[in-house]
């Protein structure tokens, strides 16, 4: 066996740029829990604006029996954490330049601190279950309701065979109920709040929906179709509707509106997981045309170095020059280590505040015609990461950060940062945005005769007649990307 020695390069990221890494990427909305995390696992790290708080109320004596109770439990801790930058901590002691407060200019009236308001909503299964509970079902009854809701998913569909729940509930309950009994139990669920819920189809959705309506000629006529025509109904085929039922065409409008009006998913309006709160990371303001930018305030926290440790720090230094004792040692390096975890936290945070303006100063210069219109897509210029990343001289990976969890608040709405970056398709006028196509597109659809839809060869014709030439395959990419069904699928009575 040989050994050999191999002299080789090889890139490392150090822990302060991992942490800054791990604070770009997070949004502002979950940015002050980073913070608190930080502080209550690092004591040497404060909040000022805590600090306010309690200055008030927290006597002197009170602040020298914490800082003693920081002293002693320093002793109980070993020598486990190290460094790997060497801070000068006399220059912490000899300055008061430590603080960090990089709060940007704020007026009296501005609302960047408002907080949307925590709603308490109940998830569907609770709701069901509530329900449930008020329904006359014996012992058996109750078990195998639970068991159904179970399996009821987010959207109110009950999508698993009601036979394999029965064969669930026989080999793993050891409960043995009959089919018979089960779908009985499923029909009395049906009959619950949201109307519809607890379907297996759609067609079994709408029909349970309309059961509920007052009858009426329309209603008698909708059931018939999603009863006796729902597959001409899918596919639109409306002549062949009126013609199988004897209704003139104002008629089958009346009932088609009817079922359109119908919730296909009623699961989803119980759901809790999709209500969210966008907190924008950026305010930009439009002023006579030119742009300003600035950092919503929570991104900019009044933190420091806490004086009771760097006090401490000094006061052990001092006793260290005289004495041998290693337990003197080891607490000096952990009040060292602690500080300088600290100040690498509040160094970390200014570097993201600056990359933060800096990136969305690049991104508004770029896209400054579109914010000076008022959001108009149409004046989108083509952008990638690469751009940005060349511009501002970072790292591609470093702008995707910014990018992929950010967003900025306008006059006219919030938008995500990376909207405003798309590709570029070439026209008879230069380079425009795809977005700007998507326009065109949506318009075309919008204008159309819903009676007699445009499919995508004739949509791509049009294009190219208005100066974008793109493929059909690209239509109909855009199409689906838009959320805009087939033409088939948009045609109306």
């Amino acid at each position: 066996m040989k050994q050999s020695q191999l002299l080789k390069l090889q890139q490392k990221i150090s822990p302060q740029q991992i942490q800054f890494i791990k604070l770009l990427q997070i949004p502002t909305a979950n940015l002050d829990q980073r913070i608190k995390e930080e502080i209550e696992a690092n004591p040497a790290l404060e909040d000022l604006e805590d600090l306010y708080l309690s200055s008030s109320s927290a006597s002197q004596e009170e602040t020298n029996a914490k800082a003693d109770e920081a002293g002693n439990e320093t002793r109980k801790l070993d020598n486990a954490e190290s460094s790997e930058r060497e801070v000068n901590i006399d220059d912490y002691l000899a300055s008061d330049q430590y603080d960090y407060k990089t709060r940007l200019p704020s007026s009296p009236d501005d609302d960047d601190d408002y907080e949307a308001p925590i709603v308490q909503m109940s998830s569907l299964y609770d709701m069901l279950s509530e329900q449930i509970s008020l329904l006359n079902f014996d012992e058996n009854e109750r078990i195998i309701a639970e068991q159904i809701i179970g399996n009821i998913e987010e959207d109110g569909y009950l999508r698993r065979p009601v036979k394999q729940i029965v064969a669930d509930m026989a080999f793993r309950q050891f409960i043995s109920v009959s089919l018979e009994t089960a779908n009985n139990v499923l029909r009395k669920i049906q009959g619950l709040d949201p109307p519809g819920i607890g379907a297996q189809t759609l067609q079994e959705c709408l029909i349970l929906q309309l059961k509920r309506k007052h009858p009426t000629p329309e209603t008698e006529y909708a059931l018939r179709i999603l009863n006796e025509h729902f597959e001409d109904l899918s596919k639109k085929h409306f002549s062949k509707i009126r013609s199988k039922l004897g209704i003139s065409e104002s008629v089958l409008k009346e009932v088609y509106e009817l079922i359109t009006r119908l919730n296909p998913k009623p699961g989803e309006s119980q759901s809790v997981i999709k209500h969210e709160y966008i907190v924008p990371d950026f305010i930009l303001t439009v002023e006579g045309g030119e742009i300003f930018i600035k950092l919503n305030i929570k991104n900019a926290p009044e933190l420091r170095v806490s004086k009771n440790y760097l006090s401490m720090y000094k006061e052990y230094k001092d006793v260290e020059k005289a004495s041998k004792d290693d337990k003197i040692k080891e607490t000096l390096e952990f009040l060292k280590t602690k500080i300088e975890s600290a100040q690498w936290f509040i160094d970390a945070l200014k570097q993201r505040q600056f990359t933060l303006l800096y990136t969305m100063e690049s991104i508004a210069s770029k896209q400054k015609d579109f914010f000076v219109s008022g959001g108009d897509d149409r004046k989108l210029k083509p952008m990638i990461l690469k751009d940005i990343a060349d511009e501002i001289n970072m790292d591609i990976s470093t702008v995707s950060r910014v990018a992929n969890s950010k967003h900025v608040q306008t006059e006219f709405g919030i938008y995500p940062l990376k909207y405003f970056f798309t590709e570029g398709i070439e026209t008879s006028e230069g380079i425009v945005s795809n977005r700007e196509i998507k326009s065109v597109l949506e318009e075309i659809i919008e204008n159309e005769d819903k009676q007699d839809p445009l499919s995508d060869d004739i949509i791509t014709e049009m294009l190219t007649k208005k100066g974008y030439h793109i493929a059909r395959r690209t239509v109909a990419k855009y199409r689906e990307q838009l959320n805009i069904p087939v033409a088939r699928l948009r045609k109306e009575v």
